[in-house]
């Protein structure tokens, strides 16, 4: 047994070893993906299928074997149609990543923490009136596509027009508000939904489309429930709730002042604070 393992490792180089790690980094990287959306369910029936194949090859079921052989060939076509969006998503994902990514334009501090501070207000404000609310800030992804969907304003960020703009009965107040480069860019627009179908049933369209446009791209969404006055933020798919206004501040301040990154000790305390008010509200 001993010397079986040594021919094996005898031959395994540096490169070979160098060459498994990013296959199965890769595969990693696409597992988590197509994770908990439609193309995971896809993939089951893909893999079905091709077990399927090699058994009737196996037990010389000859006319199935033809069969399935050539539903695996026409299905290396299908997937590319089917797993279009998630094809579509995982080449943004590798545009967003640090090897290729530009920093984002620069700030001053204190226009940063000025253009925070009306934000946190506005929001402190909407989840104690109960005032729905969708704010997007673009980051590295363009949004020019969602921007044509609303109204350009390109104003300063002020708490007073935040708070006109997603007051009930106000024209644009259904819509989601996007901030570019330190600015209001354009207000009432229509954000693509989220495709993930395992989201709670309690949780409406804004907050569907807060998760959508994060799935789209690298954008950074912060909702305000109309029904509870929860806020949420949204990055990378993910959602996270029951967030407080300290917390909301130290996002966009890292934002702004820092690399424009979210950083993972954020997304910690974001989903810990989720947890933590989950389990109080369902006692």
């Amino acid at each position: 047994m001993q010397k079986f393992f040594e021919n094996i490792f005898s031959g395994v180089g540096i490169t070979d070893i160098i060459d498994i790690l990013i296959v199965a980094f890769v595969i990693y990287k696409l597992l988590g993906l197509i994770k908990q959306t439609r193309a995971e369910q896809l993939m089951k029936g893909v893999l079905l299928l091709v077990v399927a194949t090699f058994l009737s090859g196996l037990f010389n079921l000859h006319t199935i074997n033809w069969i399935l052989k050539g539903a695996v060939t026409l299905g290396a076509v299908a997937i590319l149609v089917v797993f279009q969006p998630e094809l579509r998503r995982a080449l943004e994902y590798m545009g967003r990543s640090k090897i290729v990514k530009a920093p984002l334009r620069e700030m001053d501090k204190e226009r940063g923490k000025e253009i925070t501070s009306h934000i946190v207000k506005a929001i402190d404000t909407f989840s104690k009136d109960r005032v729905g609310a969708l704010i997007v800030f673009e980051r590295q992804t363009s949004l020019s596509d969602i921007i044509e969907t609303g109204t350009v304003v390109d104003a300063d960020i002020s708490e007073q027009l935040l708070g006109n703009i997603f007051y009930e009965g106000a024209p644009l107040h259904d819509g989601a508000v996007i901030i570019r480069d330190g600015c209001l860019y354009a207000a009432g627009c229509v954000l693509p939904l989220t495709r993930n179908n395992t989201i709670s049933k309690e949780l409406g369209t804004r907050h569907r489309a807060g998760i959508g446009i994060t799935e789209n791209s690298d954008a950074l969404t912060f909702i305000v429930s109309e029904e509870t006055g929860i806020i949420s933020m949204a990055s990378e798919g993910q959602l996270s709730r029951f967030l407080d206004i300290k917390t909301v501040e130290k996002t966009l301040l890292n934002m702004y002042l820092n690399t424009g990154e979210i950083t993972g000790t954020m997304s910690v305390i974001a989903r810990f604070i989720n947890k933590i008010r989950g389990k109080n509200d369902a006692e």
